[in-house]
Protein backbone atom coordinates (compact mmCIF):
# COMPACT_ATOMS: atom_id res chain seq x y z
CA UNK A 1 0.00 0.00 0.00
CA UNK A 2 0.96 3.69 -0.15
CA UNK A 3 0.41 6.20 2.64
CA UNK A 4 0.09 9.84 1.70
CA UNK A 5 1.25 12.66 4.04
CA UNK A 6 0.06 16.44 2.76
CA UNK A 7 1.15 19.59 4.17
CA UNK A 8 1.21 23.32 2.51
CA UNK A 9 -2.04 24.67 3.26
CA UNK A 10 -3.45 27.85 5.05
CA UNK A 11 -5.04 30.76 4.90
CA UNK A 12 -3.70 33.67 2.75
CA UNK A 13 -5.23 36.63 0.83
CA UNK A 14 -6.25 37.20 -2.59
CA UNK A 15 -3.33 37.23 -4.80
CA UNK A 16 -1.06 35.79 -2.14
CA UNK A 17 0.74 32.43 -3.26
CA UNK A 18 0.79 28.86 -1.43
CA UNK A 19 3.21 25.28 -1.73
CA UNK A 20 1.53 22.44 -1.51
CA UNK A 21 3.27 19.16 -0.73
CA UNK A 22 2.52 15.60 -0.70
CA UNK A 23 5.06 12.53 0.19
CA UNK A 24 4.04 9.05 -0.64
CA UNK A 25 5.67 6.20 1.04
CA UNK A 26 5.11 2.59 1.38
CA UNK A 27 4.88 0.63 -1.89
CA UNK A 28 5.98 3.02 -4.18
CA UNK A 29 6.42 2.09 -7.51
CA UNK A 30 5.47 1.92 -10.91
CA UNK A 31 3.61 5.37 -10.21
CA UNK A 32 1.21 6.30 -13.09
CA UNK A 33 0.30 9.78 -12.02
CA UNK A 34 0.66 12.18 -9.00
CA UNK A 35 -2.49 14.47 -9.26
CA UNK A 36 -4.10 17.00 -6.75
CA UNK A 37 -7.61 17.25 -6.68
CA UNK A 38 -9.83 20.22 -4.52
CA UNK A 39 -13.68 20.23 -2.85
CA UNK A 40 -15.03 23.14 -2.00
CA UNK A 41 -18.29 22.79 -0.12
CA UNK A 42 -21.49 21.59 -1.10
CA UNK A 43 -19.41 20.87 -4.59
CA UNK A 44 -17.77 17.69 -6.26
CA UNK A 45 -13.96 16.86 -5.92
CA UNK A 46 -12.39 18.14 -9.13
CA UNK A 47 -8.56 17.42 -10.64
CA UNK A 48 -6.51 20.14 -10.59
CA UNK A 49 -3.48 19.36 -12.04
CA UNK A 50 -1.53 16.20 -12.91
CA UNK A 51 1.66 14.93 -13.36
CA UNK A 52 1.92 11.82 -15.33
CA UNK A 53 4.80 9.63 -15.57
CA UNK A 54 4.45 8.65 -19.04
CA UNK A 55 6.08 11.56 -21.01
CA UNK A 56 6.76 13.70 -18.06
CA UNK A 57 3.83 15.22 -18.92
CA UNK A 58 1.67 18.01 -16.81
CA UNK A 59 -2.31 18.70 -17.44
CA UNK A 60 -4.35 21.46 -15.59
CA UNK A 61 -8.15 22.67 -14.96
CA UNK A 62 -8.72 25.50 -17.10
CA UNK A 63 -9.73 27.51 -13.97
CA UNK A 64 -5.76 27.05 -12.65
CA UNK A 65 -3.65 27.37 -15.99
CA UNK A 66 -1.05 29.93 -15.56
CA UNK A 67 -1.53 30.46 -11.73
CA UNK A 68 -0.72 26.97 -10.87
CA UNK A 69 2.25 24.53 -11.48
CA UNK A 70 2.88 20.84 -10.50
CA UNK A 71 5.72 19.46 -10.15
CA UNK A 72 7.53 15.88 -8.70
CA UNK A 73 10.70 15.30 -7.04
CA UNK A 74 10.93 11.13 -8.05
CA UNK A 75 13.82 10.84 -5.96
CA UNK A 76 11.39 11.52 -2.74
CA UNK A 77 8.52 10.70 -4.32
CA UNK A 78 6.94 13.68 -3.70
CA UNK A 79 4.56 15.90 -6.02
CA UNK A 80 4.47 19.57 -5.12
CA UNK A 81 1.14 22.30 -6.40
CA UNK A 82 2.93 25.99 -5.99
CA UNK A 83 -0.36 27.68 -6.37
CA UNK A 84 -0.05 31.63 -7.66
CA UNK A 85 -2.29 34.57 -7.69
CA UNK A 86 -4.97 32.53 -5.24
CA UNK A 87 -8.49 33.48 -5.89
CA UNK A 88 -11.27 33.10 -3.57
CA UNK A 89 -12.79 30.80 -5.52
CA UNK A 90 -9.56 28.70 -5.03
CA UNK A 91 -11.08 28.25 -1.46
CA UNK A 92 -11.12 23.94 -0.72
CA UNK A 93 -9.47 21.07 0.68
CA UNK A 94 -6.47 20.10 -1.59
CA UNK A 95 -6.41 16.20 -1.72
CA UNK A 96 -3.32 14.61 -3.30
CA UNK A 97 -3.67 11.40 -5.40
CA UNK A 98 -1.42 8.62 -6.72
CA UNK A 99 -2.07 5.92 -9.11
CA UNK A 100 0.19 2.91 -9.84
CA UNK A 101 -0.04 0.27 -13.08
CA UNK A 102 -0.01 -2.49 -10.27
CA UNK A 103 -2.98 -1.24 -8.35
CA UNK A 104 -6.59 -0.91 -9.83
CA UNK A 105 -7.81 1.76 -7.85
CA UNK A 106 -5.47 4.54 -6.57
CA UNK A 107 -4.46 6.18 -3.04
CA UNK A 108 -5.96 9.51 -1.51
CA UNK A 109 -4.31 11.53 1.12
CA UNK A 110 -6.07 13.17 4.07
CA UNK A 111 -6.45 16.44 2.64
CA UNK A 112 -5.49 20.04 3.68
CA UNK A 113 -7.37 23.16 3.71
CA UNK A 114 -6.70 26.12 1.53
CA UNK A 115 -8.59 29.25 2.48
CA UNK A 116 -8.34 32.40 0.73
CA UNK A 117 -9.85 35.24 1.78
CA UNK A 118 -10.92 38.13 -0.42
Amino acid sequence: QVQLVESGGGLVQAGGSLRLSCAASGVVFAITSMSWYRQAPGKQRELVASSITNGARTTYADSVWGRFTISRDTARNTVYLQMNSLKPEDTAVYYCNVKANWYTGDWWGQGTQVTVSS
